[in-house]
């Protein structure tokens, strides 16, 4: 059964994959957008943002990354919106397959695509001047806090792309979750920020996150924050899985 699971599973995730490498504005949303906020942020507005780094992108790439990963599990409400639009889903319910696989599925090919597009983005940065020091332990932690945030975001996409009542209410979601580096340490140290909003700042996952990225990149001690970083990560995780399986229950009734 589980040797089944697997099967069933690799094969949809690369026909989900090949959608995806068919797809030109699926490419230009996730890798283009986060490439040409970067772009405005370090050679427009980076002159006049004191950040305290030597150089602007060394402090806004971890949140450069974030925002890639939050445009680019959108496609993933997406995609399940259409799938259950099409009819694929009460297709493959019909096929003898691992039901949980179709989901699955899904949130691999998220996974994949936007392991893909922060590669992209992190090599533009490095030619724009970005460097670290990082040793490879302190790569391997970067790498798997932004796993883990592509996957507690993408099980996140799932709920509104099983229950969505239109296209755009399926992939609008990700709009906060866009926005809301920009209310964080992500562009500007919060201490610059008015207190109500400073307050917010420093008390949302984002920073968290920023934080232990920017700290691994820099060589800083992490101490605590990262294991707040990572709990945020687990609990959206947990309580967004929970509410998907739910809502993926309900729709195979």
């Amino acid at each position: 059964m589980t040797t089944h699971f697997f099967g069933d599973t690799a094969v949809l995730t690369g026909r989900s994959l090949r959608h995806i490498a068919r797809s030109l504005d699926t490419i230009i949303t996730t890798v283009l957008t986060p490439i040409a906020l970067m772009l405005l942020f370090v050679y427009v507005l980076g002159g006049a943002i004191k950040s305290g780094s030597d150089s602007y992108v060394q402090y806004l790439l971890p949140g450069i990354l974030l925002i890639t990963i939050a445009s680019g599990i959108s496609y993933t409400a997406y995609r399940l919106f259409l799938d259950l639009k099409t009819g694929i889903f009460e297709r493959f319910q019909s096929m003898p397959i691992a039901r949980s696989s179709v989901l699955w599925a899904h949130v691999l090919t998220s996974v994949v695509a936007n392991l893909v597009s922060l590669v992209v983005v992190v090599l533009v940065a490095v030619v724009m001047g970005f460097r670290t020091g990082a040793s490879v332990f302190a790569w391997l932690g970067v790498a798997g806090i932004l796993t883990l945030v592509t996957l507690a975001l993408t099980w996140l996409a799932v709920i509104p792309g099983l229950t969505a009542k239109s296209v755009d209410g399926a992939s609008a979601f990700s709009y906060p979750l866009i926005f809301l580096p920009f209310v964080s340490s992500a562009f500007v140290p919060t201490d610059t920020m008015p207190r109500p909003v400073r307050w917010f700042a420093e008390n949302q996952p984002v920073t968290s996150i920023v934080n232990a990225i920017r700290d691994l990149f820099t060589g800083q001690p992490v101490g605590s924050g990262i294991w707040v970083a990572l709990a945020w990560c687990a609990g959206i995780l947990m309580v967004a899985y929970v509410f998907a399986m739910a809502a993926y229950r309900r729709k195979i009734a």
